[in-house]
């Protein structure tokens, strides 16, 4: 068996314009990130460490499969923040954070594994008639019904792959 190459570290210009366009995404959409920028920074380095790797940015805290099909609901934005952050005030990572966190009134605290927890039944929309597909952001829960998914969700900027058929 060979032996894997050695990643090669971000540079710190590269960690920094990452930095930039994220905080410049989550304050368009109304998020909060982490108000440590060194922690943010490290988060910063996985995130461009896994995309050298894998080819797309998954969560640093996460163990990835280097298969986009599976990781998927990985790939940062993750499509469980919203529910961290309105559950527990930050996302699994602590990259996002609450209004609460980003401020300094509250700390972040331990998040647990939502991944692979039983999806809850929301409505059984199913049965509904419409006359186009209803796409959902994964990431956002941006709604449309077109013939496909938007390219990027006019939201958060997420991919099309993000996506998924709601109705």
């Amino acid at each position: 068996m060979e032996p894997k190459p050695i990643q090669k570290q971000p540079a710190e210009e590269e960690k920094e314009r990452l930095f930039q366009r994220i905080l410049k995404d989550a304050a368009q959409a109304g998020y909060f990130l982490n108000p440590d920028k060194d922690f943010v920074l490290f988060l910063m380095n996985g995130l461009l460490v896994n995309e050298n790797r894998y080819g797309y940015q998954s969560c640093p805290c996460r163990l990835s499969s280097g298969i986009l099909s599976k990781d998927q609901d990985l790939v940062c934005p993750c499509d469980y923040r919203d529910a961290d952050l309105t559950d527990y005030g930050a996302c699994y990572c602590s990259l996002y954070v609450s209004q609460e966190i980003a401020e300094g009134r509250k700390q972040p605290a331990s998040i647990p594994e939502r991944r692979n927890a039983q999806a809850k039944p929301v409505a059984d929309f199913k049965q509904m008639k419409v006359s186009l597909p209803v796409w959902r952001c994964k990431v956002c829960g941006y709604l449309c019904a077109r013939d496909n998914p938007p390219e990027l969700c006019p939201i958060c900027k997420a991919k099309k792959e993000r996506f998924e058929r709601f109705l």
